[in-house]
């Protein structure tokens, strides 16, 4: 499956979850939307949160070349016990981001040897119909367009952060609130 931008005006978004979110799943998050759609719900990856380990080692009976290599990310509290492969290329002249979810072992193997970044998730992030519209409205998530840093697979313990100050002075505030609001 393929999606952009294109789909719907969310779908090729990042959603970034505002401080006060407390839910521990989503706390600080940054979420590439894969799909959206008001009467079918949507689903994305949380780009910032690191297993820890790599595709190899949650797939050691495989022959996996560079694949293995490739660090694993929870994408979301939903599924938490499939491997999901997702490749990830941006388009220079307009500025988005094309997300091929859903792969292979077999097609993530190629996507990499085409040099489009691939991230293995655990996990996926879903709303049903009607849900992340009223999260929206009740204001837990900031909408961002896609900013070319999500590729950097390295750059995950800052992305929130980074995402955030890039958009503009106001989002500079917001990405400086410390965590912990209440001790200060």
């Amino acid at each position: 499956m393929t999606f952009s931008n294109e789909n719907s005006p969310l779908a090729g978004h990042l959603l970034l979850a505002v401080p006060s979110l407390r839910d521990p799943n989503f706390s600080r998050s940054v979420v590439f939307m894969a799909a959206h759609s008001a009467e079918e719900g949507a689903f994305g990856y949380v780009l910032n949160r690191p297993l820890g380990q790599r595709v190899a080692d949650l797939l050691p009976d495989q022959e996996l070349g560079a694949l293995g290599q490739i660090p694993v990310f929870v994408g979301g509290p939903v599924a938490t016990d499939k491997l999901a492969f997702a490749s990830l290329h941006w388009n220079r002249k307009r500025g988005t981001l094309r997300c091929q979810t859903h792969l292979s072992v077999h097609d993530a193997m190629q996507e990499l040897s085409m040099g489009h970044v691939v991230r293995g998730f655990v996990g996926y992030s879903g709303w049903g119909k009607g849900q992340l519209e009223e999260e929206i409205k009740s204001r837990s998530w900031i909408i961002s367009p896609p900013q070319r840093i999500v590729l950097n697979t390295k750059a995950h313990e800052k992305l929130w952060m980074s995402v955030l100050n890039e958009m503009g002075p106001v989002y500079r505030l917001i990405a400086n609130t410390p965590e912990k609001v209440d001790l200060n």
